[in-house]
């Protein structure tokens, strides 16, 4: 294989999501050209990698980006889904596909690159129904397309892992349906990212469908007891039982772990068929199983769990922006959209530094807590699961720091300047749009500290809303500011 001397141009789409951005930094750790198609540049400029490769801010539905994108690349990876976008999500990934294998083809780049799903049966789900199709309409064009398939991922911060993570701590005794008992092959993030990695190297275009998978087959259930061994936890208790459907599987996932229901559906509907590499489409002949081997289950979990403990997980499933509901897709600066903004604004001054203030305003929110009332914003992420939000558990990737675009509980760091300002915005089931701000600075020797809760109310709804919740709000933010600055140091 090539060495990434030979400096191809590498493009990768979906960067600022779960394998993407690993992908991204695998790459750049590789010495590979890499390039980047985002739809905000803001969410890349806090990523360990982003001055190491070109950004390109756009739209993969737009044949001028897609232009810009492609241009002099050689090796095009699409990591890209609209599985969190609607019902209809399957006509906007056939279209987002056709539009990129049509503008490879005019760039002639020599290669496209798609991470699919393993699927074996007929009765497929419409999520691996979409993935299938992905991947054939990108063969519409010219340029050949290495399609590789894999099944459940495990690694810290994937969806299937927060999954299987939660459902085993948080139920000694579950009832389950059956397809639990169906067989599957998981596949270490480790071992995905390698064969990614190897197909930025290859001498010669391939264009075939290669099913990737670890090198154990088991059943879901004997992954959770895997799990639960590995844990420390006693054996699970798992009872099947034929009546619960994907639905409402997915309505009971969506509540006990931080996967969202509209993200769970998806993921338990591709467990209803067997989920096992097929050896005729054995990627062996491509690119050679790694030198250490692939990673067995144990081994993978062992590892993610170690990331985990250690606080390294690069990336989470919920970097991915999740849209709660219609009126709060179109995230957008209040102050000039022209929107009735209503806010609750607090000030407090303090001889502590700005960086000790700061040190614990980044801190803020995933185990470190709100700085006090905790079981208020408990109760409210508890009100969100029910409504179908993402609540409170998706905590944070990282215990000290964050970095734009990434996820904090039910909110997403939407800007943040070191030592001055964060500020997050909502992605809890709301009628309208909310945003936290917090801003510090120094003002005549002191520190000053200002925390900000606007809201851009849905109709009459949504103001009513807003009044409602006023009188928590006299509670909740005072002491929430005090509190920042009194754990301080200084």
């Amino acid at each position: 294989m090539n060495s990434p001397i030979d400096k191809r141009q590498i493009l990768v789409t979906g960067a600022s999501g779960y394998v993407g951005g690993r992908l991204v930094r695998n790459l750049v750790e590789e010495n590979f050209d890499v390039r980047v198609l985002v739809r905000d540049k803001n969410k890349m400029k806090d990523q360990p990698w982003g001055n190491r490769v070109e950004i390109i801010e756009g739209n993969a539905n737009n044949p001028e980006d897609l232009t810009r994108a492609l241009k002099n690349v050689h090796t095009a990876f699409y990591l890209l889904h609209s599985i969190n976008l609607g019902k209809d999500f399957d006509e906007i990934e056939s279209e987002m596909a056709r539009n990129f294998a049509k503008a490879a083809e005019d760039q002639d780049v020599k290669q496209i690159v798609y991470l699919g799903g393993i699927a074996n049966d007929e009765n497929r789900s419409q999520h691996l129904a979409s993935r299938m199709n992905t991947g054939f309409q990108l063969t519409s064009g010219k340029v050949p397309v290495l399609e590789l398939r894999a099944g459940i991922i495990i690694g810290s911060g994937s969806a299937s892992f927060e999954m299987l993570r939660h459902l085993t701590h948080r139920l000694p005794v579950m009832t389950t349906p059956k397809w639990v008992s169906n067989r599957t092959q998981p596949i270490s993030i480790r071992d995905v990212l390698y064969y990614l990695k190897q197909a930025a190297q290859l001498e010669v275009p391939v264009d075939r469908i290669c099913d990737i998978g670890g090198p154990e087959v088991l059943s879901y259930a004997d992954m959770m007891q895997k799990f639960a061994k590995l844990s420390g936890l006693r054996k699970r208790w798992i009872i099947q039982v034929p009546v619960l459907t994907p639905k409402l599987s997915s309505l009971w996932i969506g509540f006990v772990t931080p996967v969202p229901t509209s993200l769970a559906r998806p993921l338990v509907e591709s467990l209803i068929s067997e989920v096992v590499a097929d050896p005729k489409k054995s990627i062996d002949s491509v690119i050679p199983k790694p030198a250490e081997g692939l990673l067995n289950v144990e081994s993978a979990i062992t590892l993610a769990l170690s990331r985990i403990a250690d606080h390294n997980v690069a990336t989470r499933w919920s970097d991915a922006t999740f849209p709660t509901a219609p009126w709060q897709k179109a995230q957008n600066d209040p102050d000039w959209a022209g929107e009735m903004l209503l806010r609750d604004s607090r000030e407090i001054f303090t001889t502590k530094s700005v960086e000790s203030v700061w040190e614990k305003i980044e801190a803020i929110g995933g185990d470190n807590g709100w700085y006090g009332s905790d079981w208020l914003w408990y109760l409210r992420g508890l009100l969100d699961r029910l409504f179908g939000g993402v609540g409170l558990r998706r905590g944070r990737r990282d215990s000290e720091t964050l970095r734009v675009g990434e996820s904090l509980d039910f909110w997403r760091v939407e800007a943040l300047e070191k030592n001055h300002r964060l500020k997050l915005y909502a992605e809890m089931i709301l009628p309208g749009k909310a945003w936290l701000e917090f801003t510090v600075d120094s003002v005549d020797g002191k520190t000053r500290v200002v925390q900000v809760a606007i809201f851009a109310p849905r109709g009459l709804g949504g103001q009513l809303y807003w009044y409602s919740v006023l009188p928590l709000h006299v509670f909740l933010f005072p002491t929430m500011l005090r509190n920042i600055v009194k754990s301080a140091r200084g």
